[in-house]
């Protein structure tokens, strides 16, 4: 989820304290994904139910994003796949990704470099793509575009699922931003200085949309479908599929 910016923010630290950093971040978004703050189970669930029911035939799965690609391993077990990518700008990420993925009976593909960067240069078709959490950092016209380079990269009957933050109806960033600080209590799990680095990341790096922008830019990059197919209980993000 966040593991990849927390990553990217230790690049000019030492390699000890980078790596401290990022086990720590680590450990928080263990914590996150272990007592299910962000609904982790329900999106991969639904991930897992979209794979079983879209992709009956071995299909090229790409994961943008992909942090230790824990979850995704769990989603696609048991499914058709033919061969998984994973791109992250974290190698340290990426070395936990292997070992998760070490049981997929696929070739396994992982890349160290910045997803927008990969996504651009990108030349093998692939079934299905997906991002969670991620494509949030980058501003609108940078969203857009990566959309765009992911349309190009799916095949025919091609699939991009995005699990990502969502403002409400009438609310702005700021709002969304305070609307998670005000959730503190709910997230009891994490300490004072694990939820304050969380908080404060989020306000340097989160560019949330609307439901209905989301929709409009996957139109605007080329998808002729796009649908908000699952909202978070606590309302701080959606998933959206969209089709060529």
């Amino acid at each position: 989820m966040e593991t990849e910016n927390w990553a990217e923010s230790t690049s000019s630290t030492g390699t000890d304290e980078a790596q401290a950093m990022f086990n720590r971040h680590l450990a928080t978004y263990r914590k996150v994904v272990g007592e299910n703050l962000m609904f982790h189970r329900e999106v991969y669930c639904l991930l897992h139910s979209l794979l079983s029911e879209e992709m009956p035939k071995p299909f090229k799965f790409l994961d943008i994003a992909c942090g230790d690609a824990s979850a995704s391993a769990a989603a696609l077990k048991g499914s058709a796949i033919g061969h998984y990518y994973g791109i992250d700008l974290s190698a340290q990420s990426l070395e936990l990704a292997r070992q998760s993925l070490k049981d997929l009976r696929c070739p396994i593909d992982l890349r160290c470099c910045d997803f927008a960067e990969a996504m651009a240069d990108w030349s093998e078709t692939v079934d299905l793509v997906w991002i969670g959490m991620s494509l949030h950092h980058l501003q609108p016209e940078g969203k857009v575009r990566l959309m765009k380079d992911v349309h190009d990269a799916l095949g025919r009957g091609g699939l991009f699922l995005i699990w990502e933050p969502t403002l409400l109806e009438g609310e702005n960033r700021t709002e969304w931003l305070d609307r998670f600080t005000s959730y503190r209590s709910v997230w009891a799990a994490l300490t004072d200085e694990e939820f304050e680095t969380m908080d404060s990341h989020m306000r340097l790096a989160d560019f949330p949309e609307s439901a209905d922008t989301w929709k409009s830019m996957g139109r605007e990059a080329g998808f002729a479908h796009a649908e908000h197919i699952y909202q978070m209980p606590n309302r701080f993000g959606s998933v959206y599929q969209f089709r060529n």
